[in-house]
């Protein structure tokens, strides 16, 4: 009997309404254990069961799940092309798109039902945000149901949950029955439902439970549902108990054929049984689960420990000898609990190889884990493989600490006692890597060079070519360029012999970044060649890795065009593929680019929006915290200070030139606009001080030029052709350095150029960039230049002070315009141009044209990348930015 849920199946309904009526939807089912989330979408099943196709699915709780378990389940039946990616181990972006195109390919309404998402590996938690971001375009339910009081702030479910569109989301909470409900179910008993729900506190199993032991005496009723199990087993046929009891320990169905090896003849019989008193149910494959998860929690109190232990060895054996399909994790399951060492080192490493084929590192990370516990049952060799193998996996997913490190250093003093010098060369390189995550520079420097030494030793191997290609990548990253470049000629160059597309790909990416960082132009090849080959071969993280280093040259080296090409196509990119960490990384360059191009307030809002990302880590969120900070600097924010100051530590915390470079420059900058030497020249002795390979031809024309605007005596190490418009400011050709600054598109820097003009021309220059500064709302420099326009009495030339906020360059930070922008807030909900041409009583055909401009202009080719585009960066759907106090 389906009680009190009457407002949750009319929520349900509302669902279906949106599915069939326009287009995908989620529906989150939560509630804790008991309470009916099961027989509630049981009873939806059979009441929407003739509008939509279910698909039922679900996660065990299995010690490490299995990758994308509960997509097994429903492989078969919704799509023959993903069943068989799934069995050969496919790539995690082949499934997800099989996935999609199953449901895409639909011409019917489908209903997926998920159950006990709290359990779900992380390849599942992760189809479910690649399927969220897409689902307004296909006629799709996604039922997600979950223990809302097991999903605490660090659950990996929570991942899931910030991604879920809002506008394609509904959540239907199972509530506790009252006491009108708990009535309705004891009609035919003689309890006392007031007293039922002081025990039960409205739990419909508990609930369920006591009415089954028929015991109306007060003092008999158990104190908790542990005991009620107990009482119900017992009253069971001696048989009927053992079976319960012998399969209780199976977290998952119990397949027809397990079901035969472990039970035998018997075993049908006695599942039938239990099936007919409602303990168990039984699917259209004939698997066996218990109706209840904590029937079968509150059956495995009632066995001892080395009960326990004798049954999990029976089922290791029983799942042996059914041969069934993807039992591996059961099996490793199984076999850590009857701490069966053997079995459990034979089984984990090949399970952990085929979730890292799958891309669940998570998963193969706890499968190599479970055998480390039984590491001193390992020979060498394979102990070396466990912990070289969890290091790397573990590394991928979590914060590398130091059992990450002591493992990899683990499994280095056992291949050196093997002899294996090359396994020890190999785990070097990853251990170098491993400390320059953590910031511990001088640790990876040794140990890159030591890796470097010992694999030269022996023949050469694909390890020796990724060794030194990962040398000029570390010597890249630390501005070392000519030495980057001379690592990656010698990876290339022992590529050419024993070819290997991600080495090459990598190689080209170091040294092309190593070349034009130092204004090698030749270098562009390079990174253009290692993006094509990444993009052909599926390398989709080294494909992101170019669109970042190359977008980072081009800002650097003002080839502003370019860089908004790059940066326009690598967002795109990044959001299609799901590569969140790089893709905010590139929105922060986005922000840096507007805030050399003047676009201040496009900086801001761009800037801010990633920065109120959660789960966003430090090295993620620095670019746009830069650009957040300058941008706030020049349009004269208030409290911008602190806002440097956090750059500069964060810039420290990183280790890395290339970020505490530009954040002393920022400091710099700083303090010139509000007249702090003292500061500055703290910055720029720092800056002087460094070696003359640390700093491009930019960067010291920027840190020379500084240096005589503020009249400082330091000299400079830079002897390099700086940049025309650094040139003609150091000789004093103030007006020719500032039309170069306009040809380049940076207006700011054109105006800082006209502010060192001295009479007479300085009458005509002060004003030029008083209108410039004025243009881009750059109010900080306004005040600058109005002091140096009073010092020279040139104030009545200035133009007129304006009253109100400044005028905005662009009205938004893609540049849409007004009308697209309230087009792009109906495309966002997933609505058809006809529904927008009503909506904004305009004809389809204007709708047309103006959706096409805004896949330009977001640099998409369909309106689902461009809502994936909104998803990930919501300030696009925005139309005015955030006000701001200024001074």
């Amino acid at each position: 009997m389906l009680v009190e849920r009457e407002s949750a199946i009319a929520q349900f309904s509302l669902c279906v309404d949106k599915l069939t009526n326009t287009s995908g939807h989620i529906a989150l089912i939560s509630g804790e254990a008991g309470i009916g989330k099961t027989t509630f979408l049981e009873q939806a099943k059979q009441l929407f069961g003739s509008y939509a196709t279910f698909y039922w699915s679900g996660c065990d709780p299995l010690l490490t799940p299995r990758p994308f378990g509960p997509v097994h389940d429903i492989a078969a039946e919704l799509s023959t092309p993903l069943l068989a990616m799934l069995e050969k181990g496919a790539s995690t972006s082949s499934i997800y798109s099989a996935f999609y195109q199953a449901l895409e390919s639909s011409s019917e309404p489908n209903i997926l039902i998920f159950e006990d998402v709290h359990w779900a590996d992380h390849a599942t938690l992760d189809l479910f945000k690649f399927l969220a971001r897409r689902i307004a375009f296909v006629k799709c339910m996604l039922v997600i149901s979950y223990r809302d009081d097991e999903v605490g702030e660090t659950h990996p479910f929570r991942t899931v949950l910030d991604v879920l569109p809002s506008s394609h989301t509904s959540r239907i909470s199972i509530a506790p029955l009252t006491v009108e409900g708990i009535a309705q179910l004891a009609q035919n008993s003689q309890h006392d439902s007031a007293t039922l729900l002081k025990v039960t506190a409205g739990n419909p199993f508990y609930i369920t439970e006591l009415l089954a032991v028929n015991n109306t005496d007060i003092n008999h009723i158990p104190a908790s549902v542990k005991e009620a199990i107990t009482f119900r087993l017992k009253q069971l046929p001696h048989g009927e108990r053992t079976f319960l009891e012998t399969i209780c320990l199976v977290p998952n169905a119990i397949s027809p054929s397990l079901l035969q090896a472990l039970c035998g003849v018997d075993g049908e019989t006695n599942a039938t049984a239990c099936a007919a008193r409602n303990l168990l149910t039984v699917d259209d494959a004939g698997s066996y689960r218990f109706r209840h998860e904590l029937a079968r929690l509150g059956t495995i109190t009632s066995l001892t420990v080395s009960q326990q232990k004798r049954l999990h060895q029976r089922i290791v054996e029983a799942l042996e000898l059914s041969q069934g399909v993807d039992a591996l994790a059961l099996l490793i399951h199984h076999s850590s609990a009857a701490l069966d060492a053997q079995r459990v080192l034979k089984y984990a490493p090949v399970a952990a190889k085929d979730a890292a084929k799958n891309g669940a590192h998570r998963e193969a990370a706890a499968y190599l884990n479970t055998a480390l516990y039984f590491v001193s049952s390992a020979s060498t060799e394979l102990a070396a493989q466990l912990y070289e193998q969890w290091a790397y996996e573990a590394g991928l997913t979590m914060h590398i600490d130091d059992q990450v490190i002591a493992a990899r250093q683990q499994a280095i003093t056992l291949w050196r006692t093997l002899g294996r010098l090359e396994k020890v060369g190999e785990n070097m390189r990853y251990l170098s890597r491993l400390h320059w995550y953590r910031g511990e520079a001088t640790e990876a420097e040794n140990l890159a060079n030591e890796s470097i030494k010992i694999i030269e030793s022996v023949p050469i191997t694909s390890g020796r070519i990724m060794a030194y290609s990962f040398r000029a990548q570390l010597d890249m990253l630390n501005d070392r360029m000519q030495a980057a470049i001379d690592w990656g000629n010698r990876a290339l160059l022992l590529e050419a012999q024993f070819p290997n597309h991600e080495i090459r790909i990598h190689a080209l990416n170091n040294l092309g970044s190593a070349k034009v960082l130092r204004g090698d132009e030749t270098g562009e090849a390079l990174l253009y060649e290692s993006l094509s080959l990444a993009i052909e071969h599926g390398f989709h993280e080294h494909a992101a890795r170019v669109y970042t280093n190359f977008s980072d040259y081009c800002i650097r080296y003002k080839k502003l065009d370019l860089a908004e090409t790059l940066i326009a196509a690598g967002i795109a990119f990044d959001t299609s593929f799901d590569l969140d960490s790089w893709t905010f990384y590139l929105i922060g360059m986005q922000a840096q680019l507007r805030v050399e191009q003047g676009r201040l307030e496009d900086a801001q809002t761009i800037s801010q929006g990633v920065l109120a990302l959660d789960k966003l880590t430090l090295l993620m969120k620095l670019p746009a915290l830069s650009a957040l900070a300058k941008a706030q600097l020049r349009l004269g924010t208030i409290d911008v200070s602190q806002r440097i100051s956090q750059v500069l530590e964060n810039a420290y915390a990183t280790d890395e030139l290339q970020y505490i470079i530009p954040a002393r420059f920022c400091a710099i900058e700083a303090a010139w606009l509000q007249d702090e030497p003292n500061v500055a020249l703290t910055h720029l002795t720092w800056l002087s001080q460094l070696d003359a390979c640390y700093l491009d031809h930019w960067r010291a024309g920027e840190l020379i030029v500084w240096i005589k605007r503020f009249g400082f005596d330091l000299k400079s190490k830079f002897s390099c052709d700086l940049p025309a418009p650094y040139q003609l400011e150091l000789c004093g050709k103030y007006l020719d350095a500032a039309e170069v600054w306009m040809s380049l598109g940076i207006p700011y820097h054109s105006a800082l150029s006209l502010m060192q003009v001295q009479q007479p021309q300085a009458q005509e220059a002060l004003p030029r960039a008083y209108q410039i500064l004025d243009a881009i709302g750059a109010k900080a420099g306004l005040t600058k230049v109005r002091e140096k326009a009073k010092g020279y009495e040139l104030v009545e030339y200035l133009p007129s002070v304006r009253r109100g906020p400044y005028r905005r360059t662009r009205q938004h930070p893609a540049g849409l315009t007004a009308k697209e922008q309230e087009v792009l807030r109906y495309l966002s909900t997933g609505s058809s141009n006809k529904e927008i041409a009503s909506a904004l009583s305009r004809s389809q055909r204007t709708v047309e044209n103006h959706v096409a401009s805004i896949l330009t202009k977001l640099n998409v080719s369909n309106r689902m990348e461009a809502m994936l585009r909104i998803q990930n960066e919501p300030w696009l759907s925005l139309r005015d930015s955030p006000k701001q106090d200024t001074f």
